[in-house]
């Protein structure tokens, strides 16, 4: 692991202290695992939006005329 230095406001670092969860397994780890969570959620949200923008013309726009076109053989 690499240290880091980060600019925290007193009254952020205050209520961070002040976790029952921070006083138990320490600052760094807690905030290791609240960067990797807002990681995870912006890749999902990008990945959200490269869907939307994908399909933006709805999902069969490419096939769009040719429903009329095939035939079912008869049996």
């Amino acid at each position: 692991m690499k240290p880091i230095q980060v600019t925290i406001d007193d009254a952020l670092l205050d209520r961070l202290d002040n976790d029952s969860e921070v006083i138990a397994r320490g600052r760094s780890a807690v905030v290791r695992e609240a960067l990797a969570a807002y990681l995870t959620t912006r890749h999902a949200r990008a990945i959200a939006e490269a869907y939307k923008r994908g399909y933006a013309g709805g999902p069969d726009t490419e096939l769009a005329g040719w429903a009329d076109e095939g035939t079912w053989p008869d049996e």
